[in-house]
């Protein structure tokens, strides 16, 4: 009977351990479980904040895109605060009262969301009703850099068949060389002059970067020929086709729509000088989805054949003197200039010259930005003229200049063609033009 009595009370232990067992394992799997729960909750309400930060960013966004911080209303019209908040009217947006900043009868309309958080202040100017001369002809630009401009720095083999590249890390790409050994230089040539006449010592180059004279030395290599090198990659000028955009009362022009920046930096070049040339078209390359095509002409480089000279190369297009006229076969069209919050979405025409001759072509803006952070994407635009399509395939390299028109007022330029679409392309208005 004890031994029974031991027997049982084992057996009933050993019970009692695997309940415990079990129970235990079962707890864990529920903590296991809840932990995942709340992971799971947590990854979700991160997932909603995100969805909303998102959503308030890109409405933010389009708001900020539909309102512009400034515009321009014609100081004869009559325009009262009024008439402005409704041409800038959007969901959710409220315009405070204005309140006067100038004699001139300037103002600014503060504007908050939802009535109550302050969005941002928008500046009205009252300026002159202004007239501009439209064109579309094509030209041919020459420009030379302030200084040389580098490209790249490169390898050097020495006479010791070692590879040295003396300027790596010392000059750097989208420099411009203004001076070698203290003496000033304005182009490639000058340059490969004063090269020439190395002797292996160290030399002092000044270069402009990013606005600042950086002063630099470089120790020339001698190549397997004999001859010293700074293994540097420059470029001085450049040249291309475009479109004229307009001529205004004073003789100054704007054309592109777009600076010029360097193919192989991908800056904005700061130039010297230039000139506007006259040009004629030889072929076109048309577009078509996935390759932009382009015109291809020919440019007189001729002293007879200057049209302009080329002053200021920035972000909105480049500017100068017109020295031509409508005798020298350019295109000259009078016409009323539009305001930015004018443009409205629907048919509108180009003015370009694809065949030897300025004509209108039919096209539509699809979209506006008022407020677009880059001025020369503030619409978009898309050639329906069967004709224009059937000869270029729509926008290509070449037209960007092209004056874009509606409802009988100069709106804007053709900048840029999409890649994936020749038929459309992105404009700038001609107030951001006007106002470079």
């Amino acid at each position: 009977i004890q031994d029974s009595n031991k027997i049982i009370g084992h057996i009933l232990r050993e019970d009692n351990l695997i309940a415990d067992c079990s129970l235990l394992f079962f707890t864990e799997r529920m903590c296991e479980r809840m932990n995942r729960r709340k992971k799971y909750r947590f990854f979700v309400i991160c997932c909603l904040a995100l969805d909303l930060l998102a959503i308030f960013w890109l409405g933010y966004k389009y708001l900020d895109r539909k309102i512009p911080d400034e515009i321009q209303i014609s100081r004869d019209s009559g325009e009262s605060t009024e008439d402005v908040t409704e041409v800038l009217s959007a969901p959710l947006v409220t315009f405070e009262k204005a309140v006067t900043v100038s004699q001139d009868g300037g103002y600014i309309l503060p504007c908050r969301l939802l009535g109550y958080i302050p969005f941002k202040e928008v500046k009205v100017t009252p300026v002159d009703e202004q007239e501009i001369y439209v064109s579309g002809s094509t030209i041919g630009i020459y420009m030379e850099t302030e200084g040389v401009l580098v490209i790249d720095t490169g390898e050097i083999e020495d006479q010791n068949g070692e590879m040295k590249e003396p300027a790596k890390n010392l000059v750097r790409q989208g420099d411009y060389i203004v001076s070698f050994n203290g003496e000033k230089i304005s182009t490639k040539r000058e340059l490969i002059n004063d090269i020439a006449g190395l002797d292996g010592e160290e030399v002092t180059l000044e270069v402009k970067r990013e606005g600042e004279s950086v002063p630099v030395s470089v120790t020339p290599v001698k190549d397997t020929k004999g001859d010293y090198k700074l293994g540097i990659w420059v470029r001085d000028d450049t040249q291309g086709i475009g479109t004229l955009t307009y001529v205004d009362q004073n003789g100054r022009y704007g054309a592109l729509g777009h600076g010029i920046s360097d193919i192989d930096t991908a800056q904005l070049l700061n130039i010297r000088n230039g000139a506007l040339y006259k040009a004629q078209i030889l072929a076109i390359n048309k577009g078509s989805k996935g390759n932009p095509g382009e015109l291809a002409g020919f440019i007189r480089y001729d002293d007879r054949n200057i049209l302009g000279s080329i002053e200021i190369n920035s972000k909105n297009g480049i500017y100068g003197q017109f020295y031509k006229g409508a005798e020298d076969g350019i295109t000259l069209k009078k016409m009323p200039v539009a305001y930015k919050q004018d443009v409205k979405t629907g048919e509108a025409s180009v003015l370009c010259n694809v065949d030897g001759e300025v004509r209108e072509y039919q096209a539509e803006i699809k979209r506006i930005d008022l407020n677009h952070e880059d001025t020369n994407k503030s619409f978009v635009i898309q050639i329906t003229d069967e004709k224009l399509l059937e000869k270029t395939g729509g926008i290509v390299q070449g037209l960007s200049g092209s004056p874009v028109l509606q409802n009988g007022k100069m709106v804007g330029a053709i900048t840029h063609v999409f890649v994936q679409d020749s038929t459309s392309g992105y404009g700038i208005f001609i107030e951001n033009m006007l106002g470079k």
